[in-house]
Parts: C-alpha cells; structure tokens; sequence
C-alpha cells in the first residue's frame, strides 16, 4: 500500500473545511430569507388591517349616508303642510242646524218650568249669553213673566227667584243682556205703572252671571215695586 503524500492530505482537509464553510453560508441565506420573509409578512397584515378599516369607514358612510335619507323621509312628510294648505270644510250648515237646536232647546226647557216664550226673535245663538222671556202657562192676563239664561245653549237660571208682572229686554250682546222693570207704586194697577221703569243688566264674567244694578223688589208693601 503506498503512502499519500502530506500535501495532499492537506488538501483534502483545506477542501472538507472549505465545504462546511459553503455549507453554513448556504444555511444562513437560507435562514436570511426566512427572516425577510417574516419581516414582510406584518406590512400584509397591516394592509388587511388598513383595509378592514377602510371597509369600516365605507360602511360608516354609508349609515351616514343612510341616516340623511331617513330624516328627509321622515321630516320631509308634506302632509301637515297639505292640510294647512286645503280649504276649511263649510260650517255654515252645520251651525244654522245647531242653533235651530238650541232654540228649540231653550223653550223645551223654559216650558219644562212652567212658562211659555213669548218671542223666541230674544233668543240669539250666535251669542255666548242668550235669553228668552217666558210668562206664567196659564196667565190669563199675560202677567207674571220671568227672564231665563242660556249660556251657550245651557240653561243657567233666571232674572229674579220671584216673577214679574213684564220683563223686556231692551238690549243684549255676546255678554250682557239688558232688562227693563216696570214700577209700580201702592195701589198702581198692572196696566198702568206710575212709577216708570229701571232698567238691570246682568253681565256674564268667568261664567258667572250679575246684574250690575239692583233688581226692584216683587209686592212689595211701601214704594216701588216691579209688581
């Protein structure tokens, strides 16, 4: 068996250290990618990120832009706005029905008390105070009368708790109504006052009603009476 020289001995080992040398150069690019490789892979999810943002944000604006349409729908209603604009239904009937009602209300009920209107022209619908004078059902003379109120077509009371020989009514407007009295002194017969007459009118204030003067007594023994 002949000998290897040293110099080639040498050599082979140079060439084996050489190879592991390439060897572990090739490893570290080898690993040098790999670390690239994850080092890029944040920036992809960071785009997916920046994306999944930007989806958020285009779908915000789209319930942003929803939102507008909505309140235009809803606060845009012309309806309310229609109907300001459309003429009023007609009431002119209606009304005349309603105060054809109320008077026949009225002397319903002034007949329920034992009197009869004498001229139901006194009773005003169109008025928050009205009145109809009624005279004792029966009256052979046409004596004993009495004045009745209606506030709004509701029956409130009379003049007076005692009848009268006559009661006129002089004047009357949406609140006040004026009654004349004629007076009678001692002994006066009922067609004949000597003693004039005073005129009361009673005032609706907060629907409560007042004669703003006195009402003259009724019989009474000394002076003047309004019967």
């Amino acid at each position: 068996m002949s000998r290897i020289p040293t110099s080639a001995l040498v050599a082979l080992a140079l060439g084996a250290c050489l190879g592991a040398t390439l060897g572990g150069c090739g490893s570290s690019q080898t690993k040098t990618v790999t670390a690239a490789s994850t080092e890029a892979s944040p920036p992809a999810s960071s785009t997916a990120t920046t994306q999944t943002s930007a989806g958020t944000t285009s779908s915000t604006a789209a319930t942003t832009t929803s939102a507008p349409a909505q309140t235009t729908t809803a606060g845009g209603s012309a309806a309310p706005s229609t109907t300001r604009t459309e003429p009023e239904p007609a009431i002119a009937q209606p009304q005349a029905h309603e105060e054809a009602a109320g008077l026949s209300e009225a002397v319903a009920a002034v007949k329920a008390r034992g009197y009869t209107p004498a001229e139901t022209s006194q009773y005003h619908p169109n008025q928050t105070l009205r009145v109809l004078v009624g005279t004792k059902t029966g009256s052979s003379d046409g004596y004993d009368q009495q004045a009745f109120f209606f506030v709004d077509g509701r029956y409130i009371g009379t003049d007076a708790k005692e009848p009268s020989a006559t009661v006129k009514v002089l004047s009357q407007s949406d609140t006040e109504v004026a009654l004349a009295y004629p007076l009678y002194r001692p002994g006066d017969p009922l067609s004949n006052p000597s003693g004039g007459q005073a005129v009361v009118h009673f005032q609706l204030n907060d629907g409560k009603l007042t004669p703003l003067q006195p009402i003259p007594p009724a019989n009474s023994a000394s002076g003047l009476s309004r019967y």
